[in-house]
C-alpha cells in the first residue's frame, strides 16, 4: 500500500545532457555518477505535487531497494514497483532520519523505508489511527495524535503496526494546532527527557532543533536561540552556551518569517525574503568562502585528468553498510581550528545586513550575515542538513550549497559548494519547487510540473 513512480503518467522529466557547470571550468561528475544521475532523472512525473529525493540513500531510504546513493533528483519510493496503491500526492508530511525516512499520508497512515529493525532495505506501512504529525529521528519517532503526543522506538515500528506501548507519552490540549516539535507549553525532542518547557512570556509560532541548539520564531516575528554556541550557531556574537531562549539582537527590528537549523548552523528568512545565516562554515554551508573547500580544490588539481576521468581518486566520504556502525553525530570529533570572528564583530554589530568579508575565509560566523542569492532572488522556504543548506525562492527555484559528498546538493556530482547554486534539472524542465526538507545527508523536494512560482 505505497506509492510508486509508475503512477506518474502525465509527463516525462528527462535529464539534460548538458550538466550544470560544463563548459564553465567547474568540476564534472565522474562518468559512473553522471550516467546514474541521467538515468535517475528519466522518470515520470504526476501533475500533482510530487516528492523527489537525492543524497545518502544506500539503505533504501530514498528509493526502495536502492543500494547506491542518489546523486540527482529521483522520485521518492517507499515500495517495490509491484506495490503501487498510494499516490505521492497523498503524502502530507515527510520527515527523514539518518538511515530511514518516514512519511505521513493524508489519511493518517505512516510509511517507513530504509534501515529498520536492524536491517537495510526495509519498508513498512502502519495504520497510525489518525496520526496528525511526526518527527523522525534515528532511535525514536515522535507521533502526534488528537489529544496526545507519543514517542515510539524506531525498532518497534518495522513490524507494520504500533504494537505494545510507547516509550513516552504526554497528553495535549485537544484543539492544539501547533506543529512538532512544539507541544503544549513547551517542545518535544526525540531523546530523553523528551519534553522541555518554554518560558511563558514567549509566544511561539515555530521551533526547530539542531544537533546541539534550537531556534524559535515568536509571534512577534523575532528569533530566539539557545543551546551550544561553540560553533557560533546561536548568533549572539560569541561561542558561549546559552541555557534559555535568548533573542538574536542582530535581527531585531526586522520581521522574520521562517527559521531552520543545521547540525551547527542556523538560518532565518525575513518576511521580505532576505536570507540571514550564521554558525559553522566548515563545508561552505553558510555560502561564504570556506578554507577547507579551497584546500580540497587545490588537492584535486594534483590528480591527473586521466585519474579524474577514471574515478581513481577515492572519496574520503565513501559509505557502505558499515556506515551504520559509525556515529551519526559525525561532527562530534570535528573542531574549528580557524575561528576568525573577532574582525567581523564590529562590522556585523553595526548592521546585520553587512555580509561577511569575502576577502577572507570564514570558519565561524557568530553573527547573522546577509547572504544574497544569484539574481537577487527572494527566499520563501529553507531547510538545513547536517552541513548543507537548501532554499526555495518565490519563483519556485531550488538553490543548494554546503557539503555534497553524497550528492545531497542535487547537482549530479559529489562536489561541495561554498556558494548557492540552482538545481538546474527542475528549472530546465519547468518544474516548480514548492517545499524542501533536508535530512542529515540527503534532501527531499516537493515539486510539480508548472512554471508558476509560489509568490506567497
Amino acid at each position: 500500500m505505497f506509492f510508486s513512480p509508475r503512477h506518474a503518467r502525465s509527463s516525462i522529466l528527462e535529464c539534460s545532457n548538458s550538466w550544470a557547470g560544463e563548459g564553465s571550468g567547474a568540476a564534472k561528475p565522474v562518468p559512473r555518477l553522471q550516467s546514474m544521475a541521467r538515468e535517475r532523472l528519466s522518470v515520470r512525473v504526476h501533475p500533482a505535487p510530487f516528492w523527489f529525493g537525492f543524497g545518502f540513500g544506500s539503505f533504501g531510504q530514498i528509493v526502495s531497494g536502492e543500494t547506491q546513493h542518489v546523486y540527482a533528483p529521483a522520485p521518492v519510493q517507499f515500495c517495490s514497483v509491484e506495490e503501487e496503491h498510494t499516490l505521492a500526492s497523498e503524502i502530507s508530511k515527510l520527515s527523514p532520519a539518518w538511515s530511514h525516512t518516514a512519511a505521513l499520508t493524508v489519511d493518517g497512515h505512516l510509511l517507513l523505508a530504509g534501515f529498520l529493525g536492524g536491517c537495510p532495505q526495509q519498508r513498512a506501512q502502519l495504520p497510525a489511527n489518525g496520526c496528525q504529525d511526526l518527527l523522525a529521528a534515528e532511535k525514536y519517532m515522535l507521533l502526534k495524535f488528537k489529544g496526545s503526543v507519543e514517542c515510539w522506538s524506531t525498532d518497534s515500528l518495522h513490524s507494520g503496526s504500533l504494537q505494545g506501548n510507547p516509550v513516552w507519552k504526554m497528553d495535549l490540549p485537544v484543539h492544539t494546532e501547533k506543529a512538532l516539535p512544539l507541544a503544549a507549553d513547551g517542545y518535544v525532542m526525540p531523546r530523553p527527557p523528551f519534553f522541555k518547557q518554554l518560558p511563558c512570556e514567549i509566544r511561539v509560532q515555530k521551533l526547530v532543533l539542531g544537533l546541539e541548539h534550537a531556534l524559535l520564531l515568536s509571534t512577534d516575528w523575532e528569533v530566539f536561540t539557545w543551546g551550544s554556541g561553540r560553533h557560533g550557531q546561536l548568533g549572539h556574537g560569541g561561542l558561549e552556551n546559552v541555557s534559555e531562549p535568548l533573542v538574536v539582537e542582530a535581527l531585531t527590528g526586522m520581521s522574520m518569517g521562517a527559521v531552520a537549523a543545521g547540525s551547527w548552523h542556523s538560518v532565518s528568512i525575513s518576511v521580505a525574503g532576505d536570507l540571514y545565516i550564521w554558525g559553522w562554515n566548515e563545508s561552505g554551508q553558510l555560502g561564504f568562502p570556506s578554507k577547507k573547500l579551497a584546500e580540497d580544490s587545490l588537492h584535486v588539481t594534483h590528480f591527473t585528468q586521466k585519474e579524474i576521468v577514471q574515478g581513481k581518486p577515492s572519496s574520503p566520504y565513501k559509505a557502505s553498510q558499515e556506515t551504520k556502525n559509525t556515529t551519526v553525530e559525525e561532527g562530534n570529533t570535528e573542531r574549528c581550528t580557524d575561528q576568525k570572528i573577532s574582525s567581523l564583530k564590529e562590522t556585523l554589530r553595526s548592521s546585520p545586513k553587512n555580509c561577511a568579508h569575502t576577502s577572507e575565509f570564514i570558519s565561524i560566523q557568530a553573527f547573522p550575515a546577509l547572504l544574497d542569492l544569484p539574481q537577487e532572488s527572494e527566499v520563501l522556504k529553507v531547510s538545513c542538513g547536517s552541513r548543507h543548506t537548501a532554499v526555495v525562492t518565490r519563483e519556485g527555484h531550488l538553490y543548494t550549497w554546503g557539503w555534497g559528498a553524497y550528492g545531497q546538493l542535487g547537482h549530479g556530482d559529489t562536489n561541495s559548494l561554498d556558494h548557492p547554486r540552482i538545481v538546474e534539472c527542475f528549472s530546465q524542465k519547468q518544474m516548480c519547487v514548492k517545499d524542501v526538507v533536508c535530512g542529515l545527508w540527503n534532501t527531499f523536494v516537493l515539486c510539480s510540473p508548472t512554471t508558476t512560482g509560489l509568490q506567497s
